[in-house]
């Protein structure tokens, strides 16, 4: 059996890589090791029937700005966002203070200032300037490697000034970022609360940008979910490749990327069956494609791959509940997600101790999607998750049930009552997590560590970091630029790469016409 080209992994951007191929006339498979396709994005009744929860990602802020995305038409195959009446709502004190970020950046100020007078005012005069110049930002952010076109239309959109603030920006930690701009600790720890979707404390360089650039998508394109689950968003990228003639082929494990005289010539399945193909994209881990390829790649290339470093642990609870979480925050309870952590005080010393060890009172990531998305639970009924960071160090077997108790004190803490509403739970810790999926390595769900150097040059310092020294093989997914999140970006990066090299004979693949769709 032989295809052009073969892609390893059924995520947001090994799907968007096959894409890419089947529009150029590929005859493209997709392989996937997992009983269903998508990766780290799918929904499943993991407490019980009726209550559909999203396993790993729930919320897209990037899909939704992706330009990628946006040149698909995945509405005609069943996509639709929901945007919640808050982006996020971060909670400060248990007498119900918060700050919100919404679309609008009226509703957001009026939030600030509801809790530091001026600081609304603040934000402001820092955000204008981005979210007025959104396209060239998302240009610059969510780019293959190397950007360029975005960072000069960002230049000529904020002026020499203000292109010097953003390289500045791209070099603070959030901390000092929070301190400049705001006067109170409250909007203080809504700007922290942003960073800590990355794995860079926020007194580190370069958690300032993960900060920032989180809250500007929130104003340009805002952060919302798939209408009835994740997995809806998976379901039509399979339809569009499907209607390009592309496959899908699940539960089919790759054990081996076969090359000959330094070219790829295919895969090789659990069980022995081989497909051959020319090209190959593999959405993978780095250590996973060193032991996918064995000596092939070469020492230093290797070598360099051996030094990617990896994210902390997370531990993931989902619930079942019997109404919506009894937030004292209106805000908290009109948002998609909740962080939950207090005031900016709190939030770094909160992190202090989570680099060391598991906290008392952890700093949860939230979300509450069933609050704009009735349909993802029975009428009344709500489905909630919540997650948080820990060293791997820990022994999370024997943490798991205390840290969990943790969890749910510190959302009872904000919202009295929580536990009453508890139906059933589900907990997912960091070892549950990378069998589900084995690139989240380690309980790892962002793919890699997001320190400064890796976030420019991932998985290792490259012209173009989607190229193998193996003629034909490419890397994409969250190791590769620019990072995590399911905005198919280095999926379509690499397949461009591919399609390229193709061009100028270096693969040998000859067009052909889109055959019909197919799937196994």
């Amino acid at each position: 059996m032989s295809y052009d080209a073969l892609v390893i992994g059924s995520g947001p951007n090994g799907l968007t890589a096959a894409i890419r191929l089947a529009q150029a006339g590929r005859r493209v498979l997709v392989l996937e090791a997992a009983g269903g396709p998508g990766g780290a994005v799918m929904t499943e009744e993991l407490t019980l029937p009726g209550f559909h929860h999203d396993t790993f990602s729930s919320v897209y802020p990037a899909a939704a700005a992706s330009p990628v995305y946006a040149a698909m038409p995945l509405a005609r195959h069943g996509l639709s966002w929901i945007h919640p009446g808050a982006c996020f709502a971060h909670a400060v004190s248990s007498d119900g203070a918060a700050v919100g970020l919404y679309r609008e950046m009226d509703a957001t100020t009026a939030s600030i200032d509801a809790l530091s007078p001026g600081d609304g005012d603040r934000w402001r005069s820092f955000a204008a300037p981005y979210v007025a110049s959104f396209d060239a930002l998302r240009a610059t952010m969510l780019a293959g490697f190397p950007p360029v076109a975005g960072p000069a239309r960002l230049l000529a959109g904020i002026g020499v000034r203000g292109m010097v603030d953003f390289v500045r920006l791209l070099l603070m930690p959030a901390e000092a970022l929070a301190r400049e701009l705001f006067r109170g600790g409250g909007p203080q720890g809504w700007l922290l609360g942003a960073a800590m979707h990355s794995d860079v404390l926020p007194s580190a360089s370069g958690s300032a940008v993960a900060a920032a650039y989180l809250n500007l998508l929130g104003h340009g394109a805002g952060w919302p979910s798939p209408a009835g689950g994740a997995g809806n968003l998976v379901a039509a990228l399979i339809g569009y490749l499907e209607e390009l003639g592309g496959e899908v082929r699940t539960g089919a494990t790759v054990t081996r990327i076969a090359s000959e005289h330094g070219r790829v010539v295919g895969v090789e399945l659990a069980g022995g069956e081989r497909i051959l193909a020319r090209q190959v994209i593999a959405n993978v881990m780095p250590h996973a494609l060193l032991r996918l390829t064995g000596d092939a790649l070469g020492g230093r290339y290797a070598a360099g791959l051996g030094r990617y470093r990896y994210g902390p642990a997370t531990l993931k609870v989902d619930w079942a509940l019997d109404g919506p979480i009894p937030w004292v925050s209106a805000i908290a309870r009109e948002a998609g997600t909740v962080h939950v952590g207090g005031d900016a005080a709190e939030v770094l010393e909160t992190t202090s101790i989570t680099a060391r060890g598991l906290a008392e009172r952890p700093f949860l990531l939230l979300g509450q999607q069933s609050v704009a998305d009735p349909s993802r639970a029975p009428a009344g009924k709500h489905t909630a998750w919540a997650y948080t960071h820990g060293p791997h160090s820990v022994d999370w077997v024997a943490e798991r049930e205390p840290h969990v108790e943790r969890i749910e004190a510190q959302v009872e803490r904000f919202a009295p009552g929580f536990r009453d509403r508890i139906l059933a739970r589900h907990v997912l810790g960091p070892g549950d997590l990378q069998r589900r999926n084995a690139n989240l390595v380690g309980g790892d769900v962002g793919g890699g560590s997001y320190t400064l150097d890796q976030v420019i040059f991932r998985p290792l310092p490259s012209v173009s970091p989607y190229r193998t020294p193996i003629r034909g093989l490419y890397l994409t997914g969250a190791a590769t630029f620019p990072g995590g999140a399911a905005h198919g970006v280095s999926g379509h990066a690499a397949a461009s790469v591919a399609l390229a090299e193709n061009r100028l004979g270096l693969t040998g693949l000859a067009r052909r016409p889109a055959v019909g769709a197919r799937r196994r």
